[in-house]
């Protein structure tokens, strides 16, 4: 089997030891994948004066697929989201995220297994804010036919691919007639396309309740930016937070993969970090690359883990981040 290239993108605060974890479980593995790193944030703002310098997004392009750890974003100053310049410049159009209950986690509900798949392009993260007069700030939401005919036949291929029977919507289409009327007219749309998917949908505060009351009762979960960026962060808050939910940002022709939480700068080289997320991206990324043996062998070796009770201390336990990767590694 041929390897192939993947850029890899460690980040900073935890990100190069969660990274670190992440590659060496996939060594173990034998995955054939090489790793050509790049560095971005703050180490190339210092060094070359922009965090996201061309080069990287090169290798970006270049390669297809990448592996991202977390990335500090200053806040009130400094340069501007590194993840939203991705997804724009990339046309990452597709945020999707897979969320299910591991072993020995604890959290309020088992047996979920919902996949929120949220539009990354456009809605109110178009960023297109101006002052009307003093006092008044108006933000425009941008919805167009296109992206939500592109994301809602997105969703629907995901669903066929993976055997889910289920797509819903989530729109305040009855408070926002126009735009959220047009992404929910063309999901409907799309629907048509595919008979053998479930198609319904729901206003965007009873699934938000519908979710921490009954979260079986969705399967692919399909929203705008702005409500995919809240309601994938409530469902992961379902099986235990943002450290053990994988992320994956999709487009035409690339693919990046990433852990959703936070740098963490505060623990940062203290072997506390849990690099789950982003092991549990990477087992996306080869399912992504068509290597499904080599993912079902790193995932099978995760859920042993989490069942045997070795965790990292974030959930519960008190195994370091290496310690947690030998334990998968040694899985295998």
């Amino acid at each position: 089997m041929s390897e192939r290239t993947v850029t890899l993108i460690k980040g900073d605060g935890i990100g190069p030891e969660v990274s670190d974890a992440v590659v060496s479980i996939l060594e173990a593995a034998r995955t054939p994948v090489a790793f050509e790193e790049v560095v971005v944030g703050q180490a190339a703002f210092d060094a070359e004066g922009d965090p996201l310098p061309e080069r990287a997004l090169r290798s970006v392009r270049r390669n297809g697929v990448a592996l991202k750890g977390p990335v500090t974003t200053p806040v009130g100053k400094g340069f501007a989201s590194i993840n939203v310049r991705l997804r724009k410049t990339l046309d990452l159009y597709a945020n999707l995220r897979p969320v299910q209950n591991l072993p020995n986690i604890a959290s309020r509900f088992q047996g979920v297994d919902v996949v929120v798949v949220r539009e990354n392009t456009e809605d109110l993260y178009s960023g297109l804010e101006h002052t009307v007069v003093p006092g008044v700030v108006e933000s425009l939401k941008i919805i167009t036919e296109a992206a939500s005919t592109r994301i809602a036949r997105f969703a629907f291929d995901y669903a066929r691919r993976h055997g889910r029977k289920r797509v819903t919507a989530i729109h305040k289409a009855n408070i926002m007639k126009l735009s959220d009327g047009l992404f929910l007219e063309c999901f409907r749309r799309v629907s048509q396309e595919y008979p053998d998917i479930a198609a319904d949908d729901r206003i965007v505060d009873a699934a938000c309740m519908r979710l921490v009351m009954n979260p079986e009762v969705f399967d692919v979960m399909l929203l705008e930016n702005l409500y995919g960026d809240i309601v994938s962060d409530l469902a992961a808050g379902l099986v235990g937070g943002l450290g053990l939910v994988p992320g994956a940002n999709l487009g035409p022709t690339t693919a990046i993969f990433e852990a959703v939480h936070g740098s963490a700068p505060d623990i940062a080289g203290t072997d506390r970090a849990n690099p789950t997320a982003l092991l549990l991206s990477a087992i996306l990324m080869l399912r992504h690359l068509a290597l499904d043996e080599h993912a079902d062998s790193i995932e099978r070796a995760v859920t042993e883990t989490f069942a045997a009770g070795i965790r990292t201390p974030d959930v519960g336990g008190s195994a370091g981040t290496k310690a947690f990767a030998r334990a998968i590694a040694e899985r295998l």
